[in-house]
């Protein structure tokens, strides 16, 4: 009897034989898409799920005291869950799944298929002040990555499948298969080519069929455009574009000093107490900070702004506009602290969702402030393209949101404000904050993968495969006639690197430099090793990107330099073994 081993092997077997590369590429990027669908299906119906048992009746009446209470549950819940069964650590979605196609090829772990699709509906659902996208791209990403492994897809192929996972991921969650493209183009850096485009496509496509199939023309979003735009109120857009800016640079800078405050706390679990108690405290003074937030978006974008803010335990006299206001101005501020404090608590989410949160809110008080000023310019709009101001600032993604809100909404009638407010709110986030939240940690650590192609292959280039280790090492005392009998008689190199005792790296002898004098036999007893050794610049290993090994290479004019690690003499990397390994990664990547 045939094993699975066995089957699986004839139906490669079968493919190689009568599927074309491109066709079989096509085949998965429709896999990809449904896949990618279906679980961003399968983590909206689970956060539904958890919402739904925690607004039940008995629990609605004391809903407002339970504020506090259900985010350090979802908390502990969660904690549990990747301590006892996890047992790896999940990361933010989005960032993950770029350090694999930077670092690691493409390679991603069996587990992070199902470790965000467990604890991020979890997170959410109990109120964590968080997003479904990161995760829901996560989840997409690994099942690209792995389908890819299994048929044995090359590294291309493999990355192409993660981007339409994630083209796939986006689609399925707003129904705006466009933008999803853009997307993944745009925050993974995918040549933007024939052969990577009808892929992404598919994937979209595919995505969104099944995204309809179970939720039919149900959006997380649903609204259509009523207002047009107007040429008088250029002047406010460009005001809003500064004020998203601005916001946007506000929610980055607040992103990191919380995550790097809460760093400092060595235990998770004191992490875990110290967020859950201040996510609780917010959820309960500002209930809109709940969870997800579309409802507030939605409400908003309906007008319906006492709908957004009945849900406060204390009384407020919501008729006056500017109280109104002041507390949508509090969910703005109050949403990116919420949100990176369930993050460095111990939660699982995304920022998508909260970005367009923050942006709704901010540009209905930008319009309801022109409006009480005399003005008259339509909420709804204002609402809609605050939202894309604080998505091109804080995720970096100019052609996403103002695809994304079009796409979404119908509000193609808008793209000129939607155009002028991203550019603007992009120029200035990134005049004052150079990357992402998604890629501040990558560009530290020189792994960002760019739509420049160069410095991709260099970048996803590995040093420690480089490393040659057949050179003969020398004490500084060692004398000229011991070096030669025990290192250049036995080496077929003509560079010895310089050790100490604890292997700690001092310089080099050259060949060149010993010959006039290695044959005059006077000299033997005289001469030592750290008379006639050099300094040369080292490569710091796990410190210095192939970018940096270039240029260093480039200015010392040498053809061989020392790698250090920890201050301890490791190899030597060669130029000719780099430009080798950098074509070879070019052919595997651009092929």
């Amino acid at each position: 009897m045939l094993q699975t081993k066995d089957i699986f092997k004839k139906i490669l077997i079968w493919r190689y034989k009568h599927i074309s590369e491109q066709q079989f590429i096509y085949v998965l990027s429709i896999l990809v898409g449904f896949l990618a669908g279906l679980g961003t299906v399968v983590l909206k119906n689970l956060t539904f799920f958890f919402q739904n048992i925690l607004e039940g009746k008995f629990i609605k009446d004391f809903h407002y005291s339970l504020y506090f209470i259900f985010p350090i549950i979802g908390l502990i819940l969660v904690y549990y869950i990747k301590k006892r069964f996890i047992k790896k650590e999940i990361g933010h979605g989005i960032s993950t799944t770029l350090h694999s196609i930077s670092k690691r090829s493409g390679i991603i772990e069996k587990y992070k298929i199902y470790a965000s699709l467990i604890t991020a509906p979890i997170t959410v659902g109990f109120g964590g002040s968080a997003g479904l996208q990161g995760p829901a791209v996560s989840t997409g990403a690994a099942l690209g990555s792995n389908l890819a492994q299994m048929f044995h897809m090359n590294t291309k192929t493999r990355m192409l499948l993660i981007g339409c996972a994630t083209a796939g991921a986006m689609s399925s969650m707003f129904k705006a298969p466009v933008a999803a493209i853009i997307f993944a183009i745009e925050i993974f850096s995918l040549d933007l080519a024939f052969a990577s485009l009808v892929p992404l496509l598919l994937a979209s496509v595919s995505a969104v069929i099944t995204s309809y199939f179970f939720f039919e023309k149900d959006a997380l979003l649903g609204f259509e455009l009523i207002d047009s735009f107007a040429v008088k109120d250029i002047f406010y857009y460009i005001l809003l574009g500064l004020g998203t800016g601005l916001a946007s640079v506000y929610f980055s800078k607040i992103y990191f000093r919380i995550t790097n405050f809460f760093k400092r706390i060595k235990k998770p679990i004191h992490r875990l107490i110290l967020g859950g108690i201040a996510i609780g405290i917010m959820l309960y003074l500002i209930p809109p900070l709940y969870g997800e937030g579309y409802g507030l978006i939605n409400n908003l974008l309906q007008g319906n702004t006492v709908e957004v803010l009945n849900d406060f335990p204390y009384k407020v006299n919501f008729e006056n506009v500017w109280i109104v206001i002041a507390f949508l101005l509090l969910i703005t501020l109050f949403k990116a602290i919420a949100m990176t404090t369930t993050f460095a608590a111990g939660g699982v989410g995304g920022i998508f969702i909260p970005t367009l949160v923050m942006g709704s809110a901010l540009g209905n008080v930008f319009a309801k402030i022109i409006n009480q000023l005399g003005g008259n310019v339509s909420e709804s709009n204002f609402t809609l393209i605050g939202m894309t101001g604080l998505m091109a600032g804080v995720l970096h993604a100019p052609l996403t949101a103002i695809f994304l809100i079009a796409e979404i909404t119908g509000g193609y009638d808008l793209f000129v404000p939607l155009m002028l407010v991203a550019a603007i709110s992009y120029a200035f986030t990134k005049y004052f904050i150079s990357n992402s939240i998604y890629t501040v940690e990558l560009a530290k650590r020189g792994e960002l993968i760019t739509h420049d192609k160069d410095k991709n292959v260099l970048m996803m280039m590995k040093i420690d495969k480089l490393i040659e280790t057949n050179f003969k090492t020398v004490q500084p005392e060692m004398l000229l006639g011991t070096m030669l009998k025990k290192a250049v008689s036995n080496s077929t190199r003509n560079i010895f690197p310089v050790i100490n005792d604890e292997k700690q790296f001092l310089g080099i002898v050259l060949l060149d430099d010993i010959r006039p004098i290695m044959f005059d036999r006077e000299m033997y007893d005289k001469v030592t090793v750290e008379t006639v050794m050099k300094t040369a610049p080292g490569i710091i290993f796990y410190t210095d990107s192939v970018e940096k090994i270039m240029q260093k290479f480039k200015e010392s004019n040498a053809w061989n330099l020392p790698v250090i690690k920890d201050h301890k003499y490791v190899g030597f990397i060669s130029k000719s073994k780099l430009l080798t390994a950098y074509r070879n990664k070019l052919i595997e990547v651009t092929n």
